[in-house]
């Protein structure tokens, strides 16, 4: 599989996650940063992040708008659709992938925080 499929695959599973099957696509030593959050090391609490992840938020939507590769790093801007508080959330999203031996050893996602701080503040009556 190529750079660009297995981020493509990768990203479609998020829809019905399993943090298992998710955590498998990288590398032991890998690195996944939430830019506004802490670096999370290592591909067994990379699972245990995304397991907290997707037991607040459940699947979320991956609408990659553009994706680039060059060689073993993959680019996509997206549009991360998701549930907080009963409302739905489009978080636009800038995700740089490094691919290694066909892991990902390096996720880091550049987004602003305040689409999701907003919902979580929100009344979902409203």
């Amino acid at each position: 599989m190529t750079p660009d499929e297995l981020v493509t695959e990768f990203c479609r599973r998020w829809a019905d996650p399993d943090p298992a099957v998710l955590a498998s696509y990288f590398t032991d030593d890998a690195v996944y940063h939430n830019i506004p959050m802490e670096p999370v090391r290592g591909r067994a609490a990379i699972e245990e992040f995304i397991a907290g992840f997707v037991a607040s938020f459940g699947g979320i939507d991956f609408r990659i708008r553009h994706q680039a590769v060059h060689g073993g790093v993959v680019l996509n801007e997206r549009v991360d659709v998701f549930t907080l508080g009963g409302r739905t959330v489009e978080l636009p999203v800038m995700g740089t992938f490094e691919v290694v031996d066909g892991r990902i050893a390096g996720w880091r996602d550049y987004f602003d925080m305040a689409p999701i701080t907003e919902a979580a503040q929100q009344d979902p009556a409203d």
